[in-house]
């Protein structure tokens, strides 16, 4: 028997100014909320919510660090 196909959830392009980023995000409605997670979308360009799978990509340059 065939396994049923797993829901794919749209990528949220992210930019600089999004930057620190967190889930879930101010878009998402308040049913859908989880503990807030920042994620480190800088390191690869992506990055993945350990509670609900939401996946990031930043779209633009990687910011570089001020410090």
């Amino acid at each position: 028997m065939p396994q049923p196909e797993a829901r794919e959830l749209p990528v949220v392009e992210v930019t600089a100014r999004d930057l620190p980023l967190h889930c879930p995000n101010p878009a998402m409605p308040l049913w859908s909320s989880h503990p807030r997670v920042f994620l480190d979308v800088a390191a690869t360009g992506e990055a993945m919510c350990p509670y609900c799978g939401t996946r990031y990509r930043l779209k633009g340059e990687v910011p570089r660090s001020g410090h």
